[in-house]
Order: structure tokens, then sequence, then C-alpha cells
């Protein structure tokens, strides 16, 4: 069984981040879906409430493969060595996404060689969407409803008030 994390704080969960996760189904037995606690990030939403967003995408996912949620605040590589995975997923939206993911992954190879990073290019309609553009729209009233599911569009809404 091969087993896969795609791990980010998904602050929110956008349709970008279910874009990448349906198609890393594709890829592995076993998705683990990673959620992080990355406190120096300042999420909007608590460690409980994104791994609440996150799951309920889940279920409404049609997808064979397992999905797992799995909150983690230690190295990448950790949580992947922690949940059995052996191919890290990463999504890549733009050429300045790719700067950061090749140094990661360099870092990642040298704490363990044995696990493999893929990456995936989000599909056309989905490379603008960043979860941090996605806050800030929200916070000044503009409509996310194209960016998220309509789940995390009411979390936002009664979120941001």
């Amino acid at each position: 069984m091969r087993t896969g994390l795609y791990a980010g704080t998904f602050d929110p969960l956008t349709l970008g981040h279910l874009d990448i996760i349906s198609r890393a189904c594709q890829l592995v037995d076993r998705l683990v879906i990673g959620v992080a606690i990355n406190r120096d990030k300042g999420p909007l939403f608590d460690l409980e409430e994104r791994v609440a967003m996150v799951t309920a995408a889940m279920d409404d996912l049609n997808v064979s493969t397992e999905i797992l949620v799995h909150p983690f605040e230690n190295l990448l590589i950790d949580c992947a060595n922690d949940v059995g995975a052996t191919v890290i997923i990463r999504g890549l939206r733009a050429v300045a996404d790719f700067e950061y993911e090749y140094q990661m992954v360099g870092m990642n190879r040298a704490l363990d060689q044995s696990v493999e990073t893929v990456f995936l290019m989000a599909e056309a309609k989905y490379q603008a969407i960043a979860s941090k553009l996605v806050k800030e729209i929200a916070r000044l009233g503009g409509d996310v409803s194209k960016f998220v599911t309509p789940a995390v569009n009411t979390a936002l809404h009664e979120k941001l008030g």
C-alpha cells in the first residue's frame, strides 16, 4: 500500500487544495491530509476548525482512496514517517511556489532519502487561489464562493462576521 502525505495549514481549505487532493488520490492507495498547527502563521481558524473543515470536505469527495486527516506540529518529514508516507505531495501554482518547494525538497531529502516528493500543478482555473487572498477578500466583504466550498464560505462569514 502506497501512502502519500499532502500537508498544509488549510486556513481555509480552498478548491485549489481539493483539486490537488483529488488528483493525488490517483497516485496513492492512502492519502493523509496533514493539517499543520503552524502557530507562526497566526491562522484565522483554530486547529479543530481547520481539521473539521478538511474532514467534512473529504466526506464529500468522490474517491476510492482511503483518506485520513491528521493534525501535526513537527517537521513535515517526521510527519511523513509518523503516518508511514513514502510520498509527499506538494501543489504548485506558480514559479514562486517552485523556488520555495525546491528548497524544501532538498532539506527533506537530506533528512530522509526514503521519502520522495511529487509536485502537482494546480489546474489553471485554481492557480490564482491562495488561502491568504481568500481570507483578505472575505475580510473586505468580497464574494469568495468561487474559491471555496459552501461550508467553508459559511465558516468564513461566521468567523469574520
